[in-house]
């Protein structure tokens, strides 16, 4: 990790119509660190990822993603990716067809080129056996590693995870989790929405906690969780880790 900002937010507003989604939001990710958002449902956190990629676009302050605006055109073609909750595959294409869609079409990579990238990420996230398969044909936890082996065929800079096994069935949260952390020591700059303490604890250099469009603590895992100074944080964590 750097002393580099590569993301940062400052005085970020955003509205759905009356209901404002984040409120005064200030913040800076640097360079390799990982950082972990948490928080209740419809606290903020989706859309607050949501903006770094210009998915949302936000009413009021600023937001500088590699010191440019998120929807700049001057941002390279995948540098930033993103895993989704759902995964997002078309059913149609081959597990290889979809991982080698987008660097031929966006990066204009030829079909002999992406598909060794493919071949190479699928490697990394232990399922290159299933390069030939339909996503029908795989399991919920092999479909979300094969979204994330997609977002690395990019080679994207910073990844952005948007609770990424809320979906899937408790056996197969585990086999999604160890790629990120294989990913989060790699030294991949990472902001990951989720709910999996577990893993904040393991890798997380930071913390954040919002709750009703507003980030009401920033620390590392361990003062977070063991020593929360304010009082919604530790109704949070009362709740969540009693489960």
């Amino acid at each position: 990790m750097t002393n580099t900002p590569i993301i940062e937010f400052n005085n970020v507003n955003k509205w759905f119509g009356d209901f404002q989604a984040l409120k005064n939001i200030r913040l800076s990710v640097e360079s390799g660190e990982i950082m972990v958002v948490c928080g209740p449902s419809g606290s903020g956190k989706s859309t607050l990822i949501r903006c770094i990629n210009n998915l949302e676009q936000y009413q009021q302050g600023d937001i500088r993603v590699f010191n440019q605006s998120p929807n700049s055109k001057g941002i390279k073609p995948g540098r930033i990716g993103m895993v989704f909750q759902h995964f997002h595959l078309f059913p149609h294409l081959t597990v290889l067809e979809n991982l080698t869609l987008s660097p031929m079409r966006t990066l204009k990579l030829s079909k002999v080129d992406a598909e060794q990238r493919a071949l190479k990420y699928l490697k990394r996230v232990n399922i290159e056996e299933q390069a030939d398969k339909y996503p029908v044909q795989l399991s919920g936890g092999q479909q979300q590693r094969v979204a994330i082996a997609r977002s690395l065929c990019m080679e994207p800079d910073l990844l952005l995870f948007d609770e990424p096994t809320s979906a899937l069935d408790p056996e197969m949260i585990n086999e999604v989790l160890d790629v990120m952390v294989e990913l989060a020591q790699s030294g991949m700059t990472m902001i990951c929405v989720t709910h999996e303490m577990g893993f904040a604890k393991k890798v997380a250099n930071r913390v954040v906690f919002m709750d009703e469009g507003e980030i009401v603590e920033i620390n590392t895992p361990i003062d977070l969780f063991e020593n929360p100074q304010h009082p919604r944080t530790q109704t949070f964590l009362n709740q969540i880790l009693s489960y």
